[in-house]
């Protein structure tokens, strides 16, 4: 066996047993992945233990845009001042309980650091949002470097030049 991140297809992997007891993250996976996937809302990334189906965990990206005034100064002084500027949204990132403990966690959000990388390549993105739905994911976040938004304190930012410094 050996762990896979693939883009989630509703006809092979199998999230109907996944729990990881956040219910807005359990029903995403459940019933809305499929319809973010067709509308081209997100794209939704599965861990699984191929060859099996079930999902071990995923994590969405989409494009996002932030205002540059709820921005640490340091980082907002060198950029340009248009209203909106473009990031990555790392909507959601979630491991099944059974899963947790194993640094899976960890596994998908390098992954999905990496895309957004390689995505801002071709479309520019400045940085990689997240948002923590409690105080543990705010620590997960800010263990790898995140930094908070200024007002909005579960509202994350990882510069996507810091990203590139990681690989």
């Amino acid at each position: 066996m050996v762990l896979v991140i693939e883009l989630f297809n509703k006809r092979k992997h199998d999230r109907s047993s996944f729990y990881c007891g956040q219910d807005s993250l359990d029903n995403y996976i459940r019933k809305q992945a499929s319809q973010d996937l067709k509308k081209q809302v997100s794209t939704v990334f599965v861990l699984i233990d191929d060859p099996q189906t079930s999902v071990l965990a995923y994590y969405t990206l989409s494009a996002y845009t932030i205002d540059i005034s709820s921005l640490d100064t340091a980082f907002a002084k060198r950029l340009p001042r248009y209203p909106q500027l473009p990031t990555t949204l790392l909507g959601r990132l979630a491991v099944d309980k059974k899963q947790q403990g194993r640094r899976l966690g960890e596994l998908i959000l390098v992954d999905a650091l990496k895309r957004a990388l390689t995505a801002s390549q071709q479309v520019a993105s400045l940085a990689v949002i997240a948002e923590a739905l409690n105080e543990r994911a705010l620590n997960f976040y800010i263990k790898y470097g995140f930094q908070q938004f200024r007002h909005h304190p579960m509202k994350l930012y990882l510069p996507i030049k810091s990203v590139a410094a990681l690989f």
